[in-house]
């Protein structure tokens, strides 16, 4: 390998080397691999750039249009050209993902979970390190700044983390441009030859420089040990300068401890990061069970939060001012005294491996019992932990209200107030004319925001020909939906996002809830909750009635009973207290309904390995056939330049590997292959071919022109005296070591060519031209109008000597 390969290969080491410093951040650090495989062709690009040679401020420009590319074939597909070129759309949707990302990088904690936009930030700016590393390291042959990127993202991870093993990425990150010096000074070295630095030694001893015993350093080793200490000092103490995050990642989520004044914010997003994984797993862990006095509990959805905003890209919550949990949580928004309403309370027992930041509670809840740092969000009536705080092994109590409005008082619901319905009925202007056309289609005649609300329903649930599927790709922006009213297969955040975004075109303020449906009731009176029913379903507002819940999924959850024919108006419920059995009481260990019907497992509802406290997002990540179709681009990409190597050794082992037949032909084909590849060896390494000359005069032409030894001169020359043996002499007399004598003549040309020569003989022979030629010929010959081509200087033909 030559010198600048080793150089660009420690480059690409060195900045995922320096990347590693990141994988504590995310979880999980599948990234990483993203990353790698983008960094390598952007690196193959520059590699390639500079072998033909481009002028190096080309090949920075190349490579950071490669950059570009990749990123838009991985995280804009849909909205890019042809699948990978960039375009407007694109553009726009990468910079929606890269604003998704800020505000995931300022609400959560270490470990972040690996959203679309986080995972954007962290490829994208693995590339721009590798980019600057890579040209100045590389292309301007300067490996002492590129440490300044390689620090720079160091020193991101280094402010981010609370601690930890960060000892060990510093060295990691170290080592990689310790790695790139020493690769840039044996570069220099080899180039300048041996180079002393002290005076001579004795006479006839060795001299102080290179290799001597005792010699003193160089002065370009000193200059690199020099930055090298300089820059890792550096390393050292820029961290230490940077403010470290008390959560990691989870940066202005409120102050205090939950007991302490009001105030902070939280910038929630979308909790739906792994839910179709979860959903396609065989496990149903439990990951909570409660108890309550609700005389029935197929309404007790017990939710996280609610997604308010709709971009175009996906549904997320919006940034809200954070309080302290007030001893009674203050009334439901909308509510009327004049609707019925139970008070019932419930205990909850929280499994110890179960860790989100959301705590799971019946909405609407008026009292919530909890010990630990928890704030409340007032808007969407959520508990965030603070400082740290998770659900893992918590046991809490709840009061909660059963609303029961009757059908009745759904129609005479009155106009929302201005700025809710504002707020809660914007739609993105990328939002396909499909779902506006949809929801008017499927509600015509309605004579009410109520039945209009119902009709949505029950057109997914039931009407519709929708099918429940966790096979299909999610996604929550606009163009799912889109795909989602034309495929009509999906799963829960399929219906629920599709059907509020569709009520939000109708004018009916409307949210998705995120949460888990009821769970299954146990022989000891209590209720497990697993994975399998982690679900998302759509709020949509009535003035009068508050934030309503409908059930659009099929074969999930259960229908509301005020959106039902001829049903009573709601559930009564004791409200005696709860059993005394405490909370903690409450058994953790899944229930016996973990078995999974077949048909369970066929419509994907089998269960998860972790509660989607966050699932995918935005339409989720590239799919496999992009992927299948950039790994065969970039193959294709560096395989071509590679083709005249691969036919060069074809056609040399054809011709020297044949030793078969014995008769007069056969030894005269073996005699005229051998010098055949003498002669495009010595074409290879720059030395024309000339056909007007003899054999003997063009072998003392290539031991000229090659400077080639004794040993080899007079292998050319017994290969020559041969060819004129099988082409002149009346009984030709055969000779033997001919394939012998083409290897030599072809080791003494490598050894007198220089290092570039020697490897544009092997990757780029100039003999594979003859491809072109026999091609060209072959075509002419078909169509029968023979003419010599006009070639360029490069593809002519020189005059060639054929025997």
């Amino acid at each position: 390998m030559s010198g600048r390969g080793r150089l660009a290969l420690c480059a690409y080491a060195a900045t995922l080397m320096a990347a590693c410093s990141m994988l504590p951040l995310v979880d999980p650090f599948t990234w990483i691999l993203q990353a790698s495989f983008l960094l390598a062709l952007q690196c193959g690009v520059g590699a390639l750039g500079r072998r033909v040679p481009l002028p190096r401020l080309v090949t920075v420009a190349t490579q950071a249009l490669v950059l570009v590319v990749l990123l838009t074939a991985t995280f804009a597909r849909e909205q890019a050209l042809a699948g990978f070129l960039p375009g407007p759309q694109s553009v726009r949707r990468l910079a929606d993902l890269l604003t998704a990302g800020a505000d995931d990088v300022g609400q959560y904690a270490i470990p972040a979970p690996d959203t679309d936009g986080i995972r954007l930030m962290l490829v994208g700016g693995v590339l721009l390190i590798g980019l600057a590393v890579d040209a100045l390291a590389v292309t301007f042959r300067s490996a002492a700044p590129a440490g300044l990127p390689l620090l720079a993202l160091y020193s991101v991870a280094a402010g981010l983390s609370d601690g930890g093993a960060d000892w060990l990425w510093f060295l990691l990150a170290a080592c990689g441009y310790l790695l790139l010096l020493l690769a840039e000074g044996r570069d220099r070295l080899s180039q300048w030859g041996r180079v002393f630095a002290g005076a001579a030694g004795p006479r006839g001893g060795p001299s102080s420089g290179i290799g001597a015993p005792g010699g003193g350093a160089l002065a370009p080793v000193r200059t690199g040990r020099r930055i090298g200490a300089l820059a890792l000092g550096v390393a050292l103490v820029v961290p230490a300068a940077l403010p470290a995050l008390d959560s990691g990642l989870l940066a202005g989520t409120g102050g205090g401890n939950g007991k302490g004044s009001g105030g902070g914010t939280i910038s929630a997003v979308n909790p739906l990061v792994s839910l179709q994984n979860n959903l396609n797993q065989p496990e149903n862990r439990e990951v909570m069970s409660y108890r309550t006095n609700a005389t029935g509990a197929q309404d007790l959805y017990l939710r996280i939060l609610a997604l308010d905003q709709f971009n175009g890209n996906e549904w997320r919550a919006s940034t809200r001012r954070l309080e302290d949990v007030p001893k009674r949580l203050p009334n439901p928004p909308g509510l009327s005294p004049d609707v019925a309403v139970t008070e019932i309370s419930t205990n909850i027992s929280a499994s110890a491996s179960y860790r989100q930041t959301y705590l799971p509670l019946p909405y609407p809840a008026t009292e919530v019992r909890v010990d630990g740092r928890w704030r409340f969000e007032p808007e969407g009536r959520t508990l965030v932990g603070d400082d740290g705080e998770t659900t893992g092994g918590a046991q809490y109590g709840v009061s909660s209200l059963v609303v029961q409005p009757t059908a009745a008082q759904l129609a005479r619901a009155g106009t929302a107030p201005a700025a809710l319905l504002r707020e809660y009925t914007q739609v993105p202007g990328s939002l396909p004319k499909v779902v506006r056309e949809t929801a008017e289609g499927v509600t015509r005649g309605s004579s009410n925001a109520y039945e209009r609300a119902v009709k949505l329903q029950n057109y997914f649930a039931a009407e519709g020909g929708f099918t429940y599927d966790t096979s299909v790709s999610s996604g929550t922006g606009s163009a799912a939906i889109g795909r989602f009213l034309t495929n009509r297969r999906g799963f829960c955040v399929h219906f629920s996002f599709t059907m509020a975004a569709m009520a939000r075109t109708l004018g009916i303020p409307a949210r998705v809830a995120v949460g888990f449906t009821p769970g299954t009731a146990q022989s000891d009176g209590s209720v497990s909750v697993g994975l399998r029913d982690a679900h998302a379903w759509p709020e949509l507002y009535f003035e009068g009635v508050g934030w309503t819940r409908f059930e659009p999924t099929p074969t999930r959850g259960s229908a509301p009973s005020y959106t039902l024919p001829d049903a009573p108006s709601g559930d009564s419920a004791d409200p005696a207290q709860p059993e005394a059995a405490a909370s903690a009481a409450v058994p953790v260990a899944p229930s016996a309904s973990d078995s999974c019907p077949a048909q369970m497992r066929r419509q994907g509802e089998c269960g998860s390995s972790a509660l989607p406290d966050a699932a995918a997002s935005a339409d989720t990540g590239t799919p496999a056939g992009t992927v299948l179709g950039v790994v065969l681009v970039a193959v294709l990409v560096l395989l071509l330049p590679l083709l005249p190597m691969f036919w060069r050794m074809r056609v040399r082992s054809r011709r020297l590997g044949s030793s078969t037949g014995r008769t007069s032909a056969d030894a005269t084909a073996r005699t005229l292959a051998a010098w055949q590849e003498i002669i495009d060896t010595a074409w290879d390494h720059g030395i024309e071919p000339d056909e007007s000359l003899t054999p003997r005069k063009a072998a003392a032409r290539v031991v000229r022109v090659g400077e080639l030894d004794t040993e080899a001169a007079e292998a050319v020359h017994r290969v020559a005296g041969a060819v004129e043996q099988v082409l002149y002499a009346p009984e030709p007399r055969p000779v033997s070591g001919l394939v012998d004598d083409a290897q030599t003549v072809r080791a003494a040309l490598r050894a007198s060519a220089d290092r570039f020569a020697r490897f544009r003989a092997v990757v780029a022979p100039r003999s594979a031209v003859q491809v072109v030629w026999a091609a060209s010929e072959r075509r002419a010959a078909l169509t029968g109008r023979w003419r010599t081509p006009q070639r360029p200087a490069w593809l002519r033909r020189p005059s060639r000597q054929q025997g």
